[in-house]
């Protein structure tokens, strides 16, 4: 994926993103971690659990779902406004192998940065033996919520 370096509008993006991701209980139900955390990119990283599975020993893929959608949120989230929070209004997986690995990486990129709404795409990797496969796509858009009274 290429894809041009973004700027932040405000200096204080990174720490916001990591407080946000720090009260998210699907997050720390999921045992992820932000792994890379640039403006317009970020890595979400968690281990294989078996709490996390469905009936053949995969990742399932709500699980899955569910952390590239809290990769491209916070993708996003990387290039609003301070006083901004942001929303998925929509997004498409492809589910293209089955999740399965010892870690799992799962990457959003923004592709396209606006005022109210921000398209992105995401990545998920199994990491399977020290070999890394991708096993799904996301196109995410967000919308960046200003005036109400959400928490980022």
């Amino acid at each position: 994926m290429t894809l041009h370096r973004l700027e932040p509008v405000h200096s204080g993006f990174a720490r916001r993103v990591q407080d946000s991701f720090a009260r998210q209980g699907a997050m720390q139900t999921l045992g992820a971690e932000l792994s890379r955390l640039e403006p317009g990119m970020v890595d979400v990283s968690l281990g294989w659990a078996p709490g996390l599975t469905q009936q053949h020993g995969f990742l399932h893929a709500g699980m899955v779902s569910t952390a590239l959608d809290s990769a491209c949120g916070y993708a996003g989230l990387t290039l609003m406004p301070a006083d901004a929070a942001v929303l998925t209004i929509e997004f498409k997986i492809n589910l293209l192998a089955p999740a399965k690995g010892q870690r799992f990486r799962m990457e959003g990129r923004v592709l396209k940065p606006g005022r109210t709404i921000t398209v992105t795409e995401g990545r998920a990797y199994a990491i399977d033996e020290g070999h890394e496969k991708l096993i799904a796509t996301m196109g995410c858009t967000l919308m960046c919520v200003q005036g109400r009274d959400l928490a980022d």
